[in-house]
């Protein structure tokens, strides 16, 4: 009885984490600049990379997270990341939710067109019976691993600030080798953790 309550859990919640492995490479088209390009996952080999999927243009919680990404984006930049936004729209309703709506005409960063869900599924985001994604951001190392992530349920609305404060803790540690580590709600700046017995029970 317990095995096979175990076996179905496994099938619902696959037991394979995604922290660790490597972003695979695809081509994906995208709204930036005012034009239609292809970019290569690869091309952002070498930087830290933000993913910020969403459900869909032209809906409601999405503009305000994009339009604080958009606010933020020059501190992204500064830490040496781009960043890079993803629904499963077309790069042509891309194209018109930017030009039409205020919010998401401030974004300067590559709005990633997944109408086919590649990206979403890889990354586990993907509602096969909508086909949206959820509220998922997912931080790239630059040696195309995924450092850190968060998925909501999409009701949730997301923190970029948040989202940067996490970037610049995992750039941090990676710049460190993990010689030392971020306590809760750690930013630049403020004291960090060197792990080690002597640590254990003291804090």
């Amino acid at each position: 009885m317990e095995e096979t309550l175990i076996e179905e859990v496994r099938e619902e919640f696959p037991p394979e984490p995604l922290i660790g492995k490597r972003l695979p490479d695809l081509e994906l088209g995208v709204y930036h600049e005012g034009q239609e390009k292809k970019i290569k996952l690869s091309d952002y080999q070498g930087k830290w990379l933000v993913l910020i999927f969403y459900p869909a243009d032209f809906t409601f919680i999405c503009p305000t997270e994009l339009e604080e990404a958009a606010e933020y984006y020059e501190e992204f930049k500064k830490a040496g990341a781009e960043v890079l936004s993803v629904s499963t729209d077309t790069v042509y309703v891309h194209k018109a939710w930017h030009d039409q709506s205020p919010a998401i005409g401030k974004i300067k960063f590559p709005m990633v067109a997944d109408p086919a869900g590649k990206l979403s599924r890889i990354l586990g985001v993907y509602l096969e019976d909508e086909g949206l994604a959820l509220r998922g951001s997912f931080i790239i190392d630059p040696e195309g691993r995924i450092k850190a992530m968060e998925v909501h349920d999409n009701s949730i609305g997301r923190s970029a600030e948040e989202l940067l404060r996490k970037l610049q803790a995992a750039i941090f540690v990676h710049n460190n080798h993990g010689a030392v580590v971020c306590p809760a709600s750690w930013k630049p700046g403020k004291k960090t953790l060197k792990p080690g017995m002597d640590l254990v029970g003291k804090i």
